[in-house]
């Protein structure tokens, strides 16, 4: 390898190699220069579990820790919410030495929204033991004073959120709960009207009175037989009677004795007796004495039935015949008139005791229907208890909640940028752009350069070889255009980033702009600013 023959054609090719390593140098170190510096101020915060045990007292928010910060999250990075908080903190307050920066409502909540990182870690997981869960919050701004200050307001707003929404579901929950407490009640005293309502309706013809009316039934029936059986004895009765007082002839004067009471046949053989005593015995003899009272009495019996016999309806005495006539025909009478009450007792209870069945099939559905509603209506007192209970937990702040554990403070050093590296870095693009572009200059040039070349492609083997000479006028100018373009670089490139910087746009979110139009979004940023 000729290195001198190379080290020959860098020399040439040395302007390029030095404006490249002008432009890359001068961009690198310009940016370290210019590019403002980001601090950022970091807090952390910890989800602590239930303080009461759910077998004691149960809270009635069962959203999952993260899943609630995902929530609290979304709600804190709404556009309202990043605009009131921008305005109120004078997060875009152009600094001391700079112009305002004029952005519009979509550029600024895009920004804060890059700038705003909330990085959950732990909780609990498939598989393995459950871990706590910590909530990383920080906030990146050209001041250490805005970005802590920034960062505490973040987490007030996640714990003043925590709090109104799991006291706020809780509430919700209370409220629910009571609602429909009430409204169960209502229904169950509509349906409890309801019941009563056709109870009273249908009072005689209900299934628990079944029984005791088919006991009533079977009574009346038997009732109904032995009351036929006596009209048939009295019906009997009065026909030996009648027939008895045809076949017997009647005499003058005389009561037959057929037609005399039983008191009166007594009379009868008391008299004979007594005549028969008479015959043998003085009337001082104690027997005949004792037979006169015992005459006596009896004749009073007698006088009392004449007396209450009454008379016919032609105002004739009754006889004893018509007066047993009369009696039975009475006897008949009332006898017909409990048999038609029997017959339409009977009648009624054979109505009810056939409605009995409808009458159970529809109190038994406003029956279930009712004790649904008693069960919905003790379940919804049960979980109004819980609910209160849960509502209390929550107001005494004893459920799940986020704890501070670290604030944010006022950080000591930028997070970046790196000054250094970028420098570094563009000095090292410069001079890899510059080799680059030598090499490619080279492979491009296909002329003869050297003697090896004339053998090598011509086939000729040279005496001698003269190189080109260039005037002294030639040279300076050469060399005076080189210096003019390099300065030019050297001094264009910082004034024309300073002033993009100043008047159009700052070069960090100037190069966040072009990263995400070439598909390298945030790329005057760190991959950890756009987490949040």
């Amino acid at each position: 390898m000729d290195l001198k023959f190379y080290l020959s054609l860098f020399l040439r090719r040395l302007h390029w190699f030095l404006l490249f390593l002008v432009i890359g140098s001068t961009i690198g170190l310009t940016l370290a220069k210019v590019l403002p510096p980001v601090y950022v101020a970091k807090a952390r915060l910890l989800v602590e579990s239930e303080q009461i045990p759910d077998d004691l007292a149960a809270s009635t928010v069962k959203t999952e820790a993260t899943e609630q910060l995902e929530i609290i999250q979304q709600r804190i990075l709404t556009r309202d919410t990043l605009l009131e908080m921008a305005n109120r903190l004078q997060v875009y307050a152009p600094q001391s030495g700079q112009s305002q920066q004029a952005l519009d409502a979509d550029s600024l909540v895009e920004d804060m929204r890059k700038r705003i990182s909330i990085v959950t870690t732990g909780g609990t997981v498939a598989r393995g033991p459950a871990r706590a869960t910590l909530v990383a919050v920080s906030f990146e701004a050209p001041s250490a004073s805005l970005a802590a200050s920034v960062t505490n307001e973040l987490v007030t707003q996640i714990l003043r959120e925590d709090v109104a929404m799991r006291t706020r579901v809780a509430r919700q929950t209370l409220e629910f709960f009571e609602q429909e407490v009430a409204r169960l009640d209502k229904e169950l005293a509509q349906r409890g009207a309801t019941i009563l309502s056709f109870k009273e309706k249908n009072q005689e013809a209900l299934p628990d009175s079944l029984d005791f009316r088919r006991t009533q039934q079977a009574a009346s029936q038997e009732r109904l037989l032995q009351l036929e059986r006596e009209a048939a004895s009295l019906k009997d009765r009065r026909s030996r009677v009648v027939s008895l007082r045809e076949t017997t002839n009647s005499m003058q004067g005389t009561t037959p004795f057929q037609d005399q009471s039983p008191e009166q046949r007594q009379l009868q053989s008391l008299r004979d007796e007594l005549s028969g005593l008479r015959a043998v015995l003085s009337s001082e003899n104690p027997k005949i004495k004792l037979l006169e009272t015992r005459i006596a009495a009896v004749e009073a019996v007698v006088e009392n039935q004449i007396a209450r016999a009454g008379v016919s309806g032609d105002g004739a005495p009754m006889s004893l015949y018509d007066v047993e006539l009369a009696d039975i025909d009475g006897q008949l009478d009332f006898n017909a008139a409990q048999r038609a009450q029997v017959e339409a007792t009977l009648a009624d209870l054979a109505n009810s005791i056939e409605a009995t069945p409808g009458n159970a099939i529809t109190l038994d559905t406003l029956e279930r229907d009712y004790a649904n509603v008693r069960t919905q209506y003790d379940q919804a007192v049960a979980n109004k208890a819980r609910a209160e209970t849960g509502d209390v937990i929550e107001a005494l702040s004893k459920g799940q909640r986020i704890s501070v554990i670290e604030q944010a403070v006022v950080p000591q050093e930028p997070e970046r940028p790196n000054r250094a590296m970028i420098a570094a870095g563009g000095v090292g693009g410069g001079i890899a752009l510059g080799l680059g572009m030598v090499v490619l200059l080279e492979l491009l040039n296909a002329g003869i350069r050297r003697p090896a070349d004339l053998t090598a492609k011509l086939g000729i083997q040279a005496f001698a070889t003269l190189p080109y000479y260039r005037t002294r006028h030639e040279v300076l100018r050469r060399r005076s255009l080189i210096i003019i373009i390099l300065g030019t670089f050297l001094i264009g490139i910082p004034i024309t980033l300073w002033a993009v910087d100043t008047w159009y746009m700052p070069l960090d979110q100037l190069l966040n702009a072009v990263g995400r139009r070439i598909g390298l979004a945030n790329l005057a940023l760190p991959t950890s600013a756009a987490q949040a």
